[in-house]
C-alpha cells in the first residue's frame, strides 16, 4: 500500500467516526460500558486471587513459649520441632522482633504500637514453623503440642495455626478462584458479542455507501481499509474510557482503604502491577473487537 493511499484511509477512517456521530457514539458507549463491567470483575478476580495467595502463604504454625523459658530448653525444642516430618523451616522470633514485625506490617499505622517497648511488650517469644504442605498444618501442630508431654517444665505456652478456619479457607479459595475465572470468561464473551453486534449495526446502516463505492469500481481492499481503521478507532476510544475510569478509581480506592487493610495484615495488588495488565487487556480487547466487527460487517456488502 502506497503512503498516499494509507494516509487517505487513515483520514477517511477518522472522518467516518466523526461523520457518523450518533452511531459512533452508540458503538463507543457499548464498548465502554461492556469493558467497564468486565474490568471491574477482572480487578476483583485478580485481587481475590492475590489475597488468597497471601493467605495461603501465611499458613504457618506459631509456637508461643512460656515466659522465661531457659535458653538451652529453647534450643532443644527447636531441634525437636525441626525433626518432625513435613516441617520445612523453624525460626525463633523474640518478642522484640515480633513487635518490629507488627510495626512493619502496619506501615503508617505503626504509631498504634507506641509505648509497648521493653517491659511493656505483651508478646511472647515464639517459633514460626513452616510446613512443606499447608494442608498438613493441623497434623504438625498436634505433634508440636505433644512435645510438652513428659517435661517437668513445659516450654510451650500455646500452639496456633488458625484451627477450624484453615481447612475451610482452602475450600473457599479454590471455589473463589474457579468462580472468578468463569465470571470473567463469561463477561469477556458477552462483551465481545455485544460490541461486535453494535458495530455491525453501525456498518449495516451505511450499506448504501458501500454499494455505491463498489459500483463505481472501488476494490474490496480500498473499501475495507477505512472501515477497518474506523473500527480500530472506535475500539481505542471505547476502551480508553473504562481503562481511565478503572485505574483512577483503583488508585483512589487504594489510598482510601490501604491503611485499614494493613491493620488486617493483607494487601491489594500494587497499582504498578495491575495497571499495565488491565490497560493492555482492555485496550487489546476493544481494538480487536472493533476491527473484527467492522471487517465481518463490511464483508457482507462487498458482493454487489
Amino acid at each position: 500500500m502506497r503512503i498516499n493511499t494509507a494516509v487517505r484511509h487513515l483520514r477517511e477512517g477518522g472522518k467516518n467516526v466523526v461523520r457518523n456521530g450518533w452511531m459512533s457514539f452508540a458503538s463507543i458507549s457499548a464498548i465502554a460500558i461492556s469493558l467497564f463491567i468486565l474490568g471491574v470483575f477482572l480487578l476483583l478476580t485478580l485481587n481475590v486471587n492475590y489475597l488468597t495467595q497471601q493467605i495461603e502463604q501465611q499458613v504457618e504454625i506459631r509456637v508461643y513459649l512460656e515466659v522465661k523459658t531457659p535458653e538451652d530448653q529453647v534450643t532443644s525444642l527447636q531441634n525437636e520441632i525441626s525433626a518432625i516430618s513435613n516441617v520445612s523451616k523453624v525460626k525463633f522470633v523474640s518478642k522484640e522482633e515480633g513487635l518490629e514485625y507488627l510495626r512493619g506490617k502496619l506501615g503508617d499505622g505503626k504509631q498504634l504500637l507506641e509505648g509497648f517497648e521493653g517491659e511493656n511488650n505483651p508478646l511472647n517469644d515464639s517459633f514460626t514453623v513452616e510446613v512443606t504442605e499447608p494442608r498438613e498444618v493441623a497434623a504438625v501442630a498436634k505433634q508440636i503440642e505433644s512435645l510438652n508431654n513428659g517435661k517437668p517444665t513445659k516450654p510451650i505456652y500455646r500452639v496456633s495455626y488458625g484451627q477450624g478456619t484453615v481447612e475451610t479457607m482452602f475450600k473457599v479459595t479454590s471455589i473463589v478462584r474457579n468462580v472468578g475465572l468463569v465470571i470473567v470468561a463469561g463477561l469477556a464473551l458477552t462483551a465481545m458479542f455485544l460490541i461486535s453486534n453494535t458495530i455491525k449495526i453501525t456498518i449495516v446502516a451505511r450499506r448504501r455507501e458501500i454499494s455505491i463505492m463498489k459500483l463505481v469500481g472501488a476494490t474490496n481492499s480500498f473499501i475495507r481499509w477505512p472501515f477497518f481503521i474506523e473500527g480500530a478507532l472506535l475500539g481505542i476510544i471505547g476502551s480508553a474510557i473504562p481503562v481511565g475510569l478503572l485505574l483512577y478509581g483503583y488508585w483512589e480506592m487504594m489510598r482510601a482503604i490501604q491503611l485499614d487493610l494493613n491493620l488486617l495484615l493483607v494487601q491489594l495488588l500494587p497499582f504498578e502491577a495491575i495497571s499495565l495488565k488491565t490497560a493492555g487487556l482492555l485496550l487489546g480487547i476493544g481494538i480487536l473487537i472493533g476491527i473484527w466487527g467492522s471487517t465481518l460487517s463490511v464483508r457482507k456488502f462487498l458482493k454487489v
